[in-house]
């Protein structure tokens, strides 16, 4: 009876580090002729890394990839190789995957369906492919595809894929992560299976990039839609089954042991720090800082920091001012000592009133507003700015999403940094998370007293969020109906919401755009975050 290893290699590439992406796929190819697979398998773009954007439209970047993926081809002698690539043919570039064998490039098929909504762009750099591509390995017929092509499950990649009658189908993906997609990445698959009566090999990308944070989730699926593996998650892994060809066709006579499920609070935390580690680690970051208040937020920020990259290379930085409460500033401390950081103490008053004396003649006659609280802010970022020029470290900025979407935030104050890492994280959310690190830690990480807390920025004496902002339990809701699943005003109100919050909230987020278009980057971790996923003229006078 005829038995192949397969090898699903669950890497994380570097965009662009074609030198760096080449050697981690030979080190993985070397582990799996050790493992004794026949075939091995590497995620989507896996040579360029993924998104490329517009490295594409460079033809020097496409020609050097495609000699990478050359040299990669001469270790293919005793293991078949299937990797992403960029071709090229004819001036049209193609999101590949190739077939290595042998030493040298044995085929190619190039991704039918392009991808064209949310964080996808891909029409705007390559040219679909028309036809299938099939291999053979002893006696088992394998059918290439790439991500996009298996999502539609009525889809033309499918249908010629289909009729070949391939017994297994691969998939190379780069699939981005955001909570309750992987029910939706199983219900695919199994489906997918049962459709077409083929085992279904998906080795996804892992790692962050940019604001994109891959989870791997890599996946076999038998022809009857059961899962006989189930990769490690937002971790490099090289998983492997076996597949067996006898009477009753091709089978998974065995893999390996399957990790663990995580819970939903559990693998968006992990999300956090692979996206936070990778965006410090692969911008050469080797310490981050982050103005620590003594609140729930910039307390979440400092531990996912920690998990990152090491409580060793986190700064804590209390600033307080005329505002700041003792407990406030007490919390701060504990939180730095909790998590093992470096805590650094400037008191910002002097330089505040520094400030409201420069600009008294022209304050003068006119009441104190939110230009005086603003000042503050931008003191504290320039604070920020001015250790992260000296000591070359990242600033981690700390606003969530709630208050971004309401511009509840300061430019070039709290705004100020290089990654917000919290940003697709609604406030409510911020709660959860801090309650799951405190249960997991068996201890008060983050002190009880920042959780129980009214929000407030203090910048005026006795402030509070809800002063300004709609609770957030309220508030929340209301951002997930307008941001996250596009619903109008009507449908908000017809879910049970007073119509002039509604309102009120929705000019909010459609008036902010300008300041979020001048804010860092952050981790996406829902189904629509800010920045790829959203696409909103910053002048915009529609109202529905």
């Amino acid at each position: 009876m005829p038995r192949i290893k397969i090898g699903l290699a669950q890497i994380n590439p570097t965009v662009g580090d074609l030198e760096g992406n080449k050697n981690k796929i030979l080190e993985f190819t070397a582990l799996a002729k050790k493992k004794g697979v026949g075939l091995v398998i590497f995620p989507e773009l896996a040579v360029t890394g993924y998104p490329p954007e517009d490295l594409l439209l460079k033809k020097s970047f496409v020609r050097d990839n495609v000699r990478i993926l050359k040299r990669i081809a001469r270790y293919s002698n005793g293991i078949d190789i299937v990797v992403g690539f960029a071709d090229y043919k004819g001036g049209d570039t193609y999101n590949a995957g190739a077939l290595l064998r042998r030493g040298r490039i044995e085929g190619v098929y190039r991704k039918v369906l392009l991808p064209n909504y949310g964080v996808f762009d891909e029409k705007r750099y390559f040219k679909p492919g028309r036809e299938p591509f099939t291999f053979v390995l002893k006696g088992i017929k394998f059918a290439l595809t790439i991500c996009e092509d298996i999502w539609n499950i009525n889809g033309l990649a499918l249908k010629l894929c289909a009729a070949l009658r391939p017994h297994a189908i691969i998939n190379i993906s780069a699939s981005p992560y955001h909570f309750e997609k992987e029910k939706m990445r199983e219900a695919m698959l199994r489906a997918l299976a049962r459709r077409y009566r083929a085992n279904i090999l998906y080795c996804n990308m892992t790692g962050g990039q940019d604001e994109l944070v891959f989870d791997g989730a890599s996946r076999v699926c038998d022809s009857k839609g059961v899962f006989r593996y189930r990769a490690r998650r937002f971790e490099e892994h090289l998983g492997t089954a076996l597949l067996s060809s006898g009477r009753d066709g091709v089978f998974i006579e065995r893999s390996e042991e399957s990790a663990r499920p995580l819970g939903q609070l559990e693998e968006i935390y992990n999300g956090l720090v692979l996206g936070t580690r990778d965006y410090l680690r692969k911008n050469s970051f080797s310490k981050a800082l982050l103005g620590l208040s003594g609140g729930i937020d910039s307390s979440l920020t400092a531990k996912i920091a920690c998990d990152a990259i090491g409580n060793e290379n986190v700064v804590g930085v209390s600033m307080p001012s005329r505002y700041s409460s003792r407990e406030t500033q007490l919390d701060a401390r504990r939180v730095a000592e909790n998590l093992g950081i470096g805590f650094i103490i400037i008191p910002v008053d002097k330089i505040f009133s520094s400030y409201l004396e420069s600009l008294s003649d022209i304050f003068k006659a006119l009441k104190p507003n939110i230009a005086e609280e603003n000042l503050q802010a931008r003191i504290r970022g320039n604070t920020l700015m001015a250790l992260s020029n000296k000591f070359g470290w990242l600033v981690l900025t700390t606003g969530n999403k709630s208050e971004i979407s309401m511009g509840y935030c300061t430019l070039y104050g709290d705004t100020a940094g290089g990654f917000a890492v919290i940003k697709d994280v609604p406030k409510t959310l911020v709660y959860k998370l801090t309650d799951f690190i405190n249960k997991a830690e068996g201890r008060e990480i983050i002190p009880r007293t920042v959780i129980r807390r009214p929000p407030t920025a203090e910048l005026k004496p006795d402030q509070k969020d809800e002063d300004t902002l709609p609770p957030y339990k309220v508030l929340d809701r209301v951002l997930k109906l307008y941001i996250e699943r596009g619903k109008s005003l009507e449908d908000i109100v017809k879910n049970g919401f007073q119509r002039g919050l509604v309102r009120d909230i929705i000019n909010k987020v459609d008036r902010n755009e300008y300041k979020r278009r001048q804010s860092p980057p952050g981790v996406k971790i829902t189904p629509r975050a800010f920045g790829k996923d959203w696409r909103f003229p910053i002048v915009n006078r529609y109202k529905a």
